[in-house]
């Protein structure tokens, strides 16, 4: 491994840490104003790395800074994500839910990456559509992009589309409650299965009512936990396909360190071991470094590639998200659900 002095990425550093400070800085502005936030930190970071990016070109002197953000800091705050899961949300779902959950997860990367891939998209990118819209939007996005060893191009452009649709579902998806006659269960578990965030979840269910509510956020948080299964499924089949094919495969070559970490944290708070002042302090950690992480995947964006691929990708999430809601909606009328 090669290390790089600390001098060498304190410039880059902190170029992030700024277009970082400011993107949360105009999210309070905007939940402030609006009383939500419709474009979260990360995303208005990205953009402020990008347009920065299209009238600069970052130097030797920010690169190591540039990449340490982008890389191991974001893998730093994907580990640290799994302290905010447990593991007690799966067994208080009930059993049939839980496997329908699987399944729709299951099925929507599947169709969304066949999307993907039918109308040109790379297959890293393909790869990254699909986590975001069937786990769980930016998060599944930040969390595999290392994994798979996508590009910063591929990470901004599907990251910025996503959220861009994620804020157009929070506002559109209550109008399928008279449209289709669903009751605040059934709307609820479709909130949790199709909307991308945590908090796009209350901000879709909270108009409907208090059931809505609760239940949507006990399916996204189960949905949630699939990220696991699906990063470390990618991990293994991303390691078999860098290995020749006479090598020896390595744990730590399969399993990357961050999602050991990831799971053991998830683990911890599940037994109880990590408390809620503990989780309080983590958790703005964990936020603020993805948001410096994706300042620098903005930096190392070029716009004339974005170009190319925008209405592609743009096609891609939009069809994906209308299979995972067909999806979504079969499962409610398979169990039943009142």
């Amino acid at each position: 491994m090669i290390r790089i002095p600390l001098a060498q990425l304190a410039p880059g550093i902190a170029l992030c840490a700024a277009i970082a400070l400011a993107a949360m800085g105009l999210q309070r502005i905007e939940e402030h104003w609006t009383g939500r936030a419709w474009l979260e930190a990360l995303v208005i970071a990205i953009l402020i790395g990008t347009i920065l990016r299209t009238h600069w070109t970052p130097g030797p002197h920010w690169a190591p800074g540039i990449g340490f953000s982008a890389k191991t800091l974001l893998e730093i705050a994907v580990m640290l994500l799994g302290a905010s899961i447990s593991f007690q949300a799966v067994l208080d779902a009930g059993l049939a839910l839980i496997i329908g959950i699987a399944v729709v997860v299951t099925l929507a990367l599947g169709a969304s990456y066949a999307l993907g891939r039918m109308l040109g998209l790379p297959k890293r990118m393909a790869v990254l559509v699909a986590c975001g819209n069937a786990v769980c939007g930016n998060s599944a996005i930040a969390a595999v992009a290392p994994v798979i060893g996508a590009k910063p191009a591929d990470v901004a452009s599907s990251i910025a589309f996503t959220a861009i649709l994620g804020v157009i579902v929070v506002l559109a998806l209550p109008l399928l409650v008279p449209l289709i006659g669903l009751s605040t269960m059934q709307y609820g578990v479709l909130a949790g299965l199709t909307v991308y965030a945590v908090p796009q979840v209350l901000a879709a269910t909270v108009p409907i009512g208090l059931v809505s509510t609760q239940i949507g956020t006990l399916v996204k948080l189960v949905r949630v936990l699939m990220l696991g299964p699906v990063v470390i499924g990618l991990s293994i089949f991303a390691g078999r396909q860098a290995e020749a094919p006479r090598a020896r495969l390595s744990f730590s070559r399969l399993v990357p360190w961050f999602i050991v970490g990831f799971l053991s944290l998830a683990l911890l708070r599940s037994l109880g071991a990590i408390p809620e002042s503990l989780l309080q302090i983590v958790m703005p950690v964990t936020t603020v470094l993805t948001v410096i992480a994706m300042a620098a995947l903005g930096l190392g964006v070029d716009l004339k590639v974005l170009a190319k691929v925008g209405g592609r990708v743009t096609l891609a999430v939009t069809l994906s998200l209308l299979v995972l809601i067909a999806i979504s909606l079969g499962l409610i009328r398979l169990l039943a659900i009142p």
